[in-house]
């Protein structure tokens, strides 16, 4: 993958500022005295401009304030091997590259030991993990807009095809209360049924494996794969074949680990039967 994440959002960033001024590329280029080719290079990421470069072409845009700081700042280090996120801008930023990515793929697998993986949360549970995580109550319906959103990646007429490795520990945590939790795992059970969806969960005592370092996401698409990890105070995307490698032996091992979707659904089932008997089992 020669373009990196972070240059990808940079380019996206340019041609979003370019299209809302309703210019051509060309007509953009020619307004800048540049070459076009190489304005469109940078839009799509296989070329990296100078912070300058950037803040020339985002004045002739018109763009200023916070946004303007924001994607500048991804002018710096967009060539880099890996993109921490450590600021909230930083990580408004990755979260819309994120959502891009994902929107793109062709094939995500998502490790997730203690949550519902993103893509499978039902409304509730969506809220309930943001107000118990104090996100602020001004961005709260804005987030959860996003949250469930980023569904359609999975729902539309041509899905990305899912794999979900869902911990345990997961399916019993009461997110949300009983009621919110029994239809969550009802509808996780509803989603496994579609072709493009593969659930599958890993239990407790089975020794150590990688999901148990956290949660990761491996993505790809026509361009390569990338991975994501999250944790509190940052968030970080890796590109390097090396580290894509690493992260897949490590999906091979959850895997080997993890029930068969027959099996997963099963215990899910029993879970949810036993929350609504007032049990968790």
């Amino acid at each position: 993958m020669t373009k990196t994440p972070k240059g990808r959002a940079l380019g996206n960033a340019l041609r979003q500022a370019r299209q809302e001024q309703d210019l051509t590329v060309r007509a953009f280029a020619a307004q800048l005295g540049r070459d076009p080719g190489v304005l469109s290079r940078w839009e799509t990421g296989d070329r990296t401009p100078k912070p300058e470069q950037v803040a020339q072409i985002l004045t002739s845009l018109g763009v200023s304030g916070d946004r303007y700081e924001e994607i500048v700042d991804l002018a710096y280090g967009a060539d880099d091997s890996n993109w921490v996120a450590t600021t909230l801008p930083a990580q408004r930023q990755q979260l819309a590259s994120f959502i891009d990515f994902e929107q793109n793929a062709t094939k995500i697998l998502e490790v997730s030991p203690m949550l519902i993986p993103g893509l499978l949360q039902t409304n509730d549970y969506i809220r309930a993990v943001m107000t118990d995580a104090r996100v602020p109550v001004g961005e709260l319906a804005a987030r959860i807009a996003v949250r469930i959103g980023r569904r359609d990646v999975i729902t539309r007429d041509r899905p990305t095809q899912f794999t979900a490795l869902v911990g345990e520990a997961a399916l019993r945590q009461l997110l949300g209360g009983r009621e919110a939790m029994i239809e969550q795992l009802k509808y996780l059970l509803e989603m496994a049924r579609r072709p493009n969806i593969e659930l599958r969960v890993f239990r407790f005592g089975t020794g150590w494996h990688p999901a148990l370092e956290g949660q990761f996401h491996l993505i790809e698409t026509g361009e390569g794969t990338v991975v994501h990890l999250e944790n509190l105070k940052s968030a970080l995307f890796l590109h390097e074949d090396s580290d894509v490698r690493t992260y897949r032996r490590a999906a091979e091992k959850v895997l080997d680990v993890a029930m068969n979707q027959a099996e997963s659904a099963k215990l899910i089932r029993y879970i949810a039967n036993s929350m609504e008997k007032g049990n968790e089992g």
